[in-house]
């Protein structure tokens, strides 16, 4: 039942919000600014309100005097003031209100957010408090109605028991001490609003207590051509002699008041008294959200900035709590602004207009993080291309300190850096060698994370290439190399309950070299299957490493695979491609997590063959590269 009225709600506020779009535009829409024009509601009414009581007398014989002499004698300053005051109360119960229903539809409350919707039912009482308050000053018709019904219904309590009703029988029983302590609780209450909607937006980073300007300006407005249009006015004054028969009613505060006398008080109030508990147990009722009280982490792109993510709370919230300088405007799925890239991770998605996120971009990866909440680990770029761009990138200037020939093609070269000068980065990231002209090279760490003053690449020969010709011809110990890093999102995504598959092509050992010994050092159990792809068997360098990591580690195992082995190598073990290894071995991949690196031909053959057999895409973190003038990122 409960799941079929969000539903329906969704549907709703969705319809709502396409309709919003196309009058007002995506980023003008009052729908998605519900929360921040119940505050700019608050201000006005505090700001028009105490201009009004400037000019508002206590007493029995001057009340309605001076609310007559600020409407009709000033009118084109407090009979406005008095109009905006007004329909600026109403306004904000109806954006609360809608706020609070949206924030139900859409399953914002629970978790995290359950702070939040507990507080805004305190609000949203005291709210209410102050509205029946303010309608009891003018001292009119309806003002004698308000205060002889919330007399009554308050005399129904046990604790009171008739005491106060007794007061309002005659008009000689009522005095000035009255008015003064209605003004006070007029000024009181707010002040306690003030308060308690403080401690609201407390769990929300950089709440809006404003709308954007434009929308906020037009607001005013509305209220300034209401307040002309249809100017409030006072009532017949107060006169207990008689009982009010007609008024001109104010719904949006006084729903429960033609209860009082058409219920039994007591039943109303045990009634107000069981809504208000349901209002605030709903984040704790059933149906719980099954798997989402975990809480995560997750990496934003550019700088690799991170940030833990609590149970149900957007990736937008979570990394503006953290300081991360995330695009946002609307917050409700409609804009467009917040939209990412996933790179890695689960997330769940609900409440957003087609507008803002097409399905084909929600199949290519595409998230609005203000209407994602994580079901994992997750990682995303907000400016595209940002994680192989990175910002948090600083220029290194180093020394050779060795030079190895670990295979015919392959040098490792050892680069050292000053005194007192050290690198900090994870296993699987690169960096970028920065040549005489500004060209870059990039060759990634081969160590596990860490921080070093020592830093060892794996160099290939390229024909013609620029700098790996210059590594394995004139290149010696001392000379200078400029660098600047790290670089890059291939890295473990942990904690995991999946095996691991690493697949590397030629050099792309190297990355995949960090991320094992990374693995050894967190000391992951779980199976760890390495496939290495070469073309001839003095392609393989380092072998002994990967078999020596066999022997120590029981959970790893290391299959070597051949495309193009030849009679002299002698070659009894796997030929052919090394995906279609991969593929033979593992019929079925759903379980499997596979980190990949190497060409990008081999990257963009294997990683679709291992999606149709059941690895989720999710699950699949490839690093290609691409020679740029000769010389790749191994």
């Amino acid at each position: 039942m409960l799941k079929k009225l969000q539903g329906f709600l969704q549907w709703f506020f969705l319809r709502m919000e396409a309709v919003g779009n196309r009058v007002f535009g995506d980023r003008l829409n009052p729908m998605y600014y519900l929360g921040a024009t119940s505050y700019w509601m608050f201000w006005i009414v505090v700001a028009s309100g105490l201009y009004v009581y400037v000019f508002y007398e206590t007493g029995v014989d001057k009340t309605y005097a001076s609310m007559e002499s600020i409407t009709h004698g000033q009118w084109w300053a407090g009979g406005i003031m008095r109009s905006v005051h007004r329909y600026a109360s109403d306004a904000m119960v109806l954006t609360m209100l809608l706020h609070m229903v949206r924030h139900f539809a859409f399953d914002r409350y629970r978790s995290f957010r359950a702070f939040s919707w507990v507080t805004g039912v305190v609000v949203l009482w005291l709210v209410y408090a102050s509205g029946v308050n303010g309608f009891m000053l003018p001292w009119d018709k309806l003002a004698q109605f308000v205060v002889i019904g919330t007399t009554e219904w308050l005399d129904s309590l046990p604790v009171f028991n008739g005491i106060l009703t007794r007061n309002f029988i005659t008009p000689e029983a009522i005095t000035d001490r009255l008015f003064s302590l209605l003004s006070f609780l007029h000024i009181g209450i707010p002040l306690v609003v003030m308060l308690a909607l403080w401690v609201h937006t407390q769990r929300v980073p950089r709440a809006a207590q404003i709308p954007p300007r434009r929308l906020a300006y037009g607001l005013v407005a509305m209220l300034l051509v209401l307040a002309l249009v249809k100017p409030v006015v006072s009532q017949a004054p107060a006169d207990f002699h008689t009982a009010p028969t007609t008024l001109d009613f104010d719904w949006f505060y006084l729903t429960v008041y033609p209860l009082i006398y058409a219920w039994d008080p007591l039943k109303l109030w045990i009634a107000c008294a069981g809504v208000t508990v349901l209002l605030l147990a709903m984040p704790w009722l059933p149906p719980a959200r099954t798997g989402k009280g975990q809480a995560y982490h997750l990496t934003a792109h550019p700088g690799r900035q991170g940030a833990p993510v609590r149970a149900g709370e957007t990736l937008l919230d979570a990394g503006l709590r953290a300081g991360i300088a995330l695009p946002y405007e609307c917050r409700s799925g409609g804009c467009g602004v917040c939209k990412a890239t996933m790179i890695g991770g689960q997330v769940e998605m609900s409440g957003y207009q087609p507008s803002a996120l097409s399905e084909e971009e929600r199949r290519a990866g595409r998230i609005l993080l203000c209407c994602a909440r994580a079901l994992s680990d997750v990682e995303f770029e907000y400016e595209e291309n940002a994680a192989a761009r990175g910002t948090q990138v600083a220029t290194y200037e180093a020394r050779v300190e060795r030079l190895e020939r670990l295979a015919h093609d392959v040098m490792l070269v050892a680069l050292r850096l000053p005194e007192g000068r050290r690198i900090d980065f994870e296993a699987g990231q690169y960096l970028n060698v920065v040549l005489e002209d500004g060209a870059r090279r990039s060759y990634s760490f081969t160590t596990p994370s860490g921080s070093t003053d020592l830093v060892e690449l794996h160099v290939r020969l390229m024909p013609g290439g620029r700098f790996t010709t210059r590594v394995f011809e004139s290149m010696k110990v001392g000379d200078p190399v400029t660098f600047e890093g790290p670089v890059g999102s291939f890295v473990l995504h942990e904690p995991s309950d999946k095996p691991l598959i690493f697949v590397a092509g030629a050099t792309g050992f190297a990355p995949v070299k960090s991320l094992l010994e990374q693995a050894f050092r967190m000391g992951i159990q779980r199976p760890l299957h390495l496939y290495w792809g070469v073309r001839r068997r003095r392609d393989l360098y380092l072998t002994e490493l990967p078999q020596q990591w066999a022997r120590e580690h029981p959970n790893f195992h290391f299959v070597p695979v051949l495309s193009e082995p030849a009679p002299e190598d002698e070659w009894t073990g796997r030929i052919g491609l090394v995906h279609e290894a991969i593929l033979a071995d593992f019929p079925d991949l759903s379980g499997f997590s596979v980190y990949a690196c190497g060409s990008v031909r081999m990257v963009e053959a294997a990683r679709p063959a291992f999606v149709a057999q059941g690895l989720h895409e999710d699950a699949c973190f490839s690093d290609a590269f691409t020679p740029a003038g000769g010389a790749p990122k191994p």
